[in-house]
């Protein structure tokens, strides 16, 4: 069983690196920081260890070991803590607020999904926290960690579904 340990370069720091046995990995973390009492719009990286769930991919899949399903341009991800479907994949178009998974900066073309809020469901307490590629100047994401698409394809090779993502306080 192996574990991504995620960390901040720094108190309130959006950049940091992730280890996975025994290599580094340079990531972008939330707006946010990284916070234990993570809510919904904060834009921080919840602290915690969490499961993994399943890989979403655009166009080819990756090596992984890992629940894989392909996304289209009609999926999305509820973040309306009052909704139903909150913290939920949902088909587009969705009444609620949620984001596209097929977005044109490619960011989700490869997405962990994580198991932070999800089991039960808190509403506000967080949604659409993955593992997802980072842009090219690492620049902070909403709550995610991000990786440059090498590196993330590499992490994605060695997890299998009894691992986790471990991230902690700087």
């Amino acid at each position: 069983m192996l574990d991504l340990i995620v960390r901040a370069d720094a108190p309130g720091t959006t950049t940091g690196w992730a280890e996975l046995n025994g290599e580094n990995f340079r990531c972008a973390l939330g707006r946010g920081g990284i916070r234990a009492d993570k809510h919904e719009g904060d834009g921080a990286t919840p602290i915690g260890r969490f499961p993994l769930r399943r890989v979403f991919f655009r166009n080819t899949a990756p090596k992984t070991a890992l629940p894989l399903a392909a996304i289209s341009q009609q999926d999305g991800w509820c973040d309306a803590p009052d909704d139903i479907a909150y913290n939920r994949a949902v088909i587009l178009p969705y009444p609620a607020s949620h984001e596209k998974m097929w977005r044109a900066d490619h960011l989700y073309d490869r997405v962990l999904v994580i198991g932070h809020n999800d089991d039960p469901v808190v509403p506000g307490m967080g949604s659409a926290v993955f593992v997802h590629l980072a842009h090219e100047d690492y620049r902070p994401t909403e709550g995610c960690v991000a990786f440059a698409s090498a590196d993330l394809e590499k992490i994605l090779a060695r997890l299998s579904p009894a691992d986790h993502v471990t991230i902690l306080a700087p």
